[in-house]
């Protein structure tokens, strides 16, 4: 229990310091956020569970392959809000997006021979 308390504490800690950065300076904000902190801790605490490096592997592979769907979602929403849409429907809208080409990426992986 206390390791899993670890983890969500210095989750949220990233979390909240991202946030925190960016109320002061949006780039700044931007940049510490485009770190990859999550996948590097979500990396270290699977290999610290399971020490089995194909799953690592695996995991780091289809993190690679899940980012690059993920990144239009944030000019879309930038472009959204500059038009006058609201936080919240853009964000909505963002992820929909978002989860779409997640499914698209699958797909096309799948055809190539490479399953997430």
């Amino acid at each position: 229990m206390t390791y899993l308390l670890l983890k969500a504490t210095l989750s949220a800690i990233i979390i909240i310091a991202v946030s925190e950065i960016a109320r002061r300076s949006a780039g700044l904000g931007a940049l510490v956020a485009s770190l990859p902190l999550i996948s590097v801790l979500g990396m270290i605490w699977l290999w610290r569970d399971t020490a089995d490096p194909v799953r690592m592997a695996d995991h780091a592979t289809a993190t690679f392959w899940y980012v690059l769907p993920s990144l239009p979602m944030f000019l879309l929403i930038s472009v959204l809000l500059r038009r006058g849409l609201d936080f919240w429907p853009a964000l909505g809208i963002g992820c929909a997006m978002t989860m779409l080409l997640y499914a698209c990426m699958a797909a096309l992986l799948r055809m190539r021979g490479i399953n997430l």
